[in-house]
């Protein structure tokens, strides 16, 4: 392994280790209670939504990804879950706005301990700590709180999944069959 690998992979794994591990049963829970689940971010952000929104379809939740032409209103009794490390996005927060004011939950993910989006949110997640993302060479602009979410929703769907005892053969079957 290169000396990059290793720097990427100690930081991901100090940052995820620092994480509170209450935060995955809390989002196990609100996604469980919801009736449908929306998922938005901004930039690598959104795709690290589109990641989750994809296993969550997998394991039997209604999950529809914000901006898709075929994602309805969303509405009382659903969970908008946000991704943004700042929790300062103007769109994010118009979204957290509009959810809150249809009834709708709101969950966000982010890096920093308190923000606009963080004081609208039911429920805030912060991967890691105030300290974890200060500049390293190397890994510009947002990288380490990205990857390091991306493992964070990897292992709640492993949760999921385990807990739940979903077969793989079921998920496969959720799985797009036109590719």
């Amino acid at each position: 392994m290169t000396m990059h690998q290793d720097l990427l992979l100690n930081k991901i794994t100090d940052i995820v280790g620092s994480t509170d591990e209450a935060y995955e049963a809390k989002l196990v829970s609100m996604c469980d209670d919801a009736k449908r689940i929306f998922i938005t971010g901004a930039g690598r952000s959104k795709l690290v939504g589109n990641f989750l929104g994809m296993r969550l379809m997998h394991s039997g939740y209604e999950t529809y990804v914000q901006g898709e032409i075929s994602t309805p209103s969303i509405r009382e009794g659903d969970l908008l879950i946000v991704i943004s490390g700042s929790g300062e996005t103007t769109q994010l927060v118009s979204f957290t706005n509009k959810a809150k004011s249809e009834g709708a939950k709101v969950v966000l993910i982010c890096s920093k301990s308190s923000s606009t989006i963080g004081d609208l949110a039911d429920q805030t997640i912060q991967i890691g700590t105030d300290d974890s993302f200060a500049a390293t060479k190397g890994m510009p602009m947002g990288t380490m709180f990205e990857l390091s979410t991306l493992i964070f929703l990897e292992s709640i769907v492993s949760h999921l999944i385990h807990e739940k005892g979903i077969p793989e053969e079921e998920m496969k079957y959720r799985h797009a069959n036109m590719e």
